[in-house]
Order: structure tokens, then C-alpha cells, then sequence
């Protein structure tokens, strides 16, 4: 319910402020984007499907360094583990003792991760943007360009310059809504973590 109450809340406060065209938004959204280049964090995820039933919640902690490197790491009881060197991508699923590797693909739309961590000159080129701002908020909405994405609708939100929170609303109408806190910007990371061994006897799937 914390989740709700901050989104409505965030959503009557701009709801009367116009929306700002494409280039201004490109510009900022970049903006907030490239003062990050490495950003820690916990997050709780809320899944819903398009009638606002709870399918799924969940929460963890992410760690991100520019370009390209991502772990995103989901607590027990659904722990699992995604992690991106920039170049592979890794999900690991202790349960199933399961591995699937795949090559990352750099589209910004289609790895939410990558939208934060990944190459912000290629944002305009990937999405339409627009955004509302008052005061130390900043919200906005991406809209991918090409048709093959994994969501139909992205709103990314900053407080006082800091990542807030993210909504992806998928074809179907599910939404997923990322909630992020205790987040710390630019402080040194270990980039071995970045990297995954695969566990001993573990299956591989390769993509």
C-alpha cells in the first residue's frame, strides 16, 4: 500500500503541470541518467495484472556501473540472480540449480536494467519521452520506438536527482512497479560481481 500512496501522491502533484516536449526530456532524462555512473540499492517489486490483482512482490538488492554492467540480485523465497558483464547475461536460479546464458542485447528496451546502466547518448534513438517536473520530481514517460519490446510503456521517476521509482506496463496491462531505496550514487564498486561462476553441477542453458 506504501508503493500506491507514493505513486498517487506523485501523480496529483504533476498532474497539473504540462508536459514538456521530446528534446527538453531527451536532455534532462540524460541528464539525471549520466550523473550516475555506478548506483546501489534495495528495491521491492510489485507485480499486477491488467485488473490490478497482486500476481507477485518481491524485493532485493542491484548494483550498476556504466556501461553495460548490471547484477540483480531477488531474496528468498523467489531468489534469483541476473548478472551482465556488459557483454553476457546470466540468471541463475538457486532452487532449480539452473544457469541460462545469454548474449546481452544492448537495446535499452529490452533489459530495464540496461536502461539505467547502459549507453544514455542512445536513449532518443530507443524512445519518445516526455516529462513532468515540480519541484525536486521529476517524472517520466518512455515509449519504445521499435515493436518488439518487452514493455509498451516505461515511467521513470526521480526525487532530488536520485532514481525514485520505475512502472513497466507490458501489452497485456500487467504492470510492474520498482520501488527503490537506500540508493548511493558513484561510490566505488567491485566489478567482479559482474561476472557469474557457474555453480558446480548446475544446468546450462545456453541462449
Amino acid at each position: 500500500m506504501r508503493l500506491f500512496r507514493m505513486l498517487l501522491l506523485s501523480a496529483l502533484t504533476l498532474v497539473l503541470l504540462p508536459v514538456q516536449a521530446d528534446e527538453r526530456s531527451i536532455q534532462r532524462l540524460t541528464q539525471l541518467l549520466d550523473q550516475a555512473q555506478t548506483l546501489t540499492a534495495r528495491f521491492s517489486q510489485l507485480t499486477l495484472d491488467g485488473s490490478g490483482t497482486q500476481l507477485q512482490e518481491t524485493s532485493g538488492e542491484m548494483a550498476l556501473k556504466r556501461p553495460g554492467l548490471f547484477r540483480w540480485h531477488t531474496d528468498a523465497p523467489l531468489e534469483q540472480l541476473l548478472v551482465s558483464n556488459g557483454e553476457t547475461v546470466w540468471l541463475y536460479d538457486p532452487d532449480l540449480k539452473q544457469v541460462t546464458i545469454r548474449r546481452l542485447d544492448q537495446r535499452l528496451t529490452h533489459t530495464p536494467a540496461l536502461l539505467l546502466s547502459g549507453d544514455v547518448s542512445k536513449i532518443g534513438e530507443n524512445f519518445e519521452i516526455s516529462h513532468k517536473e515540480a519541484g525536486g520530481v521529476v517524472d517520466f514517460i518512455l515509449k519504445p520506438k521499435p515493436k518488439d519490446t518487452l514493455f509498451d510503456n516505461l515511467r521513470l521517476s526521480f526525487r532530488n536527482g536520485v532514481v525514485n521509482d520505475m512502472q513497466l506496463i507490458d501489452g497485456v496491462g500487467q504492470r510492474t512497479n520498482i520501488l527503490f531505496s537506500g540508493v548511493k550514487m558513484n561510490q566505488s564498486i567491485d566489478t567482479a560481481q559482474f561476472n557469474f561462476k557457474v555453480p558446480e553441477g548446475a544446468d546450462v542453458i545456453q541462449e
